[in-house]
């Protein structure tokens, strides 16, 4: 089980190259809640424009809650929703765009996952059941879709 320590990988020797990476995750939520977000009637706001910059404030903050992740300048974070009203469910897909010397998939990962978050929080009040509990909602499927790395 290791040496007991703890260190960031040194990347100093690696080429400074595009990196891309794009994940996704979902929600799932009551038919009504899906309804309200449709028709912009959550109490607290729009849920896709918060749930957008929660996503970018989660890409930007990796290096602050995953200690060993190298901060990193991100060039672009493109987020999207597609809204499964069948299932009821809202998947997010966030992509991240860096020039550097290591992968972004965290950031995309630490993204999706602040995007989804953001989401819970705007419509937990129409989630809950009588006793409070949240018999439906459901964080899942958070994945790496894809990453590229491509030469400057």
């Amino acid at each position: 089980m290791g040496e007991g320590k703890i260190t960031m990988v040194d990347i100093s020797e690696k080429p400074d190259v595009l990196r891309i990476a794009e994940a996704e995750g979902s929600i799932i939520l009551k038919k009504e809640t899906i309804n309200a977000i449709k028709d912009k009637k959550i109490k607290k706001g729009d849920v896709f424009e918060n749930a957008k910059l929660a996503a970018v404030n989660g890409v930007k903050y990796t290096p602050y809650v995953i200690f060993l992740a190298h901060p990193l300048q991100i060039t672009n974070v493109d987020v999207k929703f597609d809204v499964d009203e069948a299932a009821s469910k809202i998947k997010v897909v966030v992509t991240v765009k860096s020039i550097g010397k290591t992968g972004v998939e965290l950031e995309a990962l630490n993204g999706v996952f602040a995007s989804l978050m953001a989401i819970w929080d705007l419509c937990k009040y129409l989630e809950k059941d009588e006793s409070g509990q949240y018999p439906i909602t459901k964080i899942t499927d958070i994945r790496v879709v894809k990453k590229i790395k491509a030469p400057l």
